[in-house]
This record gives structure tokens, sequence and C-alpha cells, in this order.
């Protein structure tokens, strides 16, 4: 019997999570049935429960449901927790299971993908929402020196931190980042998708080895721009992160690991 299962947003018309998730189905000879939901933004709940009722196995969750289904759920992980909101849900015995497995695909893709391992490197992300709370359990359990994030808000970061309490973790301001150095760069910020850049200096990159930007497809963003006219070597957007995190959805219901590099070649775009 073929198990149902989908992704649900507003809009939904963009998303990649049904062709992924079909190139894992056939490399690994699961039979499931992925579609795409566009979601009520009154009725979410019902939007879940529904698709449950009718045979539902598990769903995918992006913008804007993902605080709401976290919510929802009767159980949720640790990673969730954090960042109060989940990007993937199971329904099994009636119950509804959150899991937040962006975090975990970022750091696959740059330690695994990218072979940039982050053990005693100094990190800068700059944004504080919650993507980058999702990634700050998985970051600092590779062992980095430092993880410092930036943002405009600060008080909004040092929330963050408070609730994290790691030594590892600092909260700067965008004017503090002058004399910093650091290993790694993320951009998580909302900018690149308005074709803008963070209001960082290309000084900050003089020691850096990966640019990072969360956003996927959009080729060379302003911040990837900035990081290769400043020297970094190594640039790379979100589009692994996307796949990986598939992956891990894909292995939290189906029990099986699937091979996510020919994924990922397939969807990436050129960075020109």
């Amino acid at each position: 019997m073929t198990d149902r299962y989908a992704v649900i947003g507003r809009p939904i018309s963009h998303t990649k999570s049904p062709l992924i998730h079909g190139l894992y189905a056939e490399a690994t000879g699961q039979d499931i049935a992925y579609g795409a939901i566009e979601g009520s933004l009154d009725h979410f709940a019902d939007d879940v429960r529904g698709f449950r009722d009718e045979g539902g196995r598990g769903m995918n969750i992006t913008a804007p449901f993902k605080m709401q289904a976290f919510e929802l759920a009767d159980s949720r992980s640790a990673r969730a927790t954090l960042a109060k909101a989940s990007n993937c849900l199971k329904f099994e015995n009636g119950k509804i299971f959150a899991e937040n497995y962006d975090g975990i695909g970022l750091l696959r893709d740059i330690q695994s993908n990218l072979k940039t391992p982050l053990a005693g490197r100094r990190l800068l992300i700059l944004g504080a929402g919650g993507a980058v709370r999702g990634a700050i359990l998985p970051f600092l359990e590779a062992g980095p020196a430092q993880v410092v994030v930036v943002n405009r808000d600060v008080t909004k970061a040092q929330a963050l931190a408070i609730e994290v309490n790691n030594p590892l973790l600092t909260v700067l301001g965008y004017d503090d980042l002058a004399g910093q150095t650091f290993d790694v760069v993320v951009n998580a910020t909302s900018a690149s998708l308005m074709g803008e850049c963070p209001p960082i200096h290309g000084d900050v990159f003089k020691d850096v080895q990966l640019a990072y930007e969360l956003a996927y497809g959009k080729g060379l963003t302003p911040f990837l721009r900035l990081a290769r006219e400043s020297g970094v070597k190594a640039i790379a957007d979100g589009v692994g992160m996307l796949v990986e995190q598939a992956a891990e959805a894909f292995e939290w219901w189906r029990g099986v690991r699937p091979d996510t590099r020919p994924v990922i070649d397939r969807l990436t775009v050129p960075l020109v």
C-alpha cells in the first residue's frame, strides 16, 4: 500500500520537496506518494489533521507554518523546542510528533558536502530568526571554538543566547564586527531574498574559508558576491541544506537514508 506524505506551506508552488522525495523514493525503492498542499492561514491545524485522518504518514512544513506546526504537535524534539518551530511532522498512533531538521541539514552540508569541519573554528552567523534557532544546537555540538550571532535587533539574539546558555555562543551587533576574524560565515538573514546584502564590510571575510548563503537558487547573491570579491575561495548557497534536511525527514519517516549527492547535483544553480 502506498504511504502518503506532503509538504504544506503558503505559497507552495515553488517547492522542490515533491521532486526531492520522489527521487529519494525511487532510489531507495520506497512506495510513497508525496504531494504539496497550499495551507490555509486560518485553518492550518485543520489542514494537517485532515491530511493525517485521510491516511497521511507525515508532512514537511515550510513558511509560514513552522511555528504553528510546533504548537500543534503532541511531542517535540529538543531541536524543535529550542527553535520553537518544526519543519517536519510524523503521525503515529494518533499523535503528532515534531522535529526540526533545518540545522542538521545545514551542518551536514557544510561539514560533509563542502568538506569544512567546524571543530575548533570560529563561526559567524548573520541573523537570529527561526533558521538560526534551529541551527544553533547542531552547530555547538560540532565543537567550534566560538559561535558569534549578529543581528540588527541585538536583544532578539541575546534572548536566544540566554535560552541556549552555552559559553561558546556570543552575541554582537553589526557595529561590533570590526577587527573580528572568522573561519566560516553563514548568512541567515532575509536580505538576499530582497536582493540586498546584510550590513557587513568586506573585512569580515579576511580569513574566511567558507561563505554560506541559506537562500538557494538565487545565483550569486549580494552576500556571496561580496564574499567572493573579498577573496573567499569557497562559497555556497542553501541547496545542499534543503536536500540534506529532506533526507533527514525521509530517514525519520522510512528508516532508510537516501544518497543526497545526485539530488544536490540536479538542483544546484551555478553561482554566477
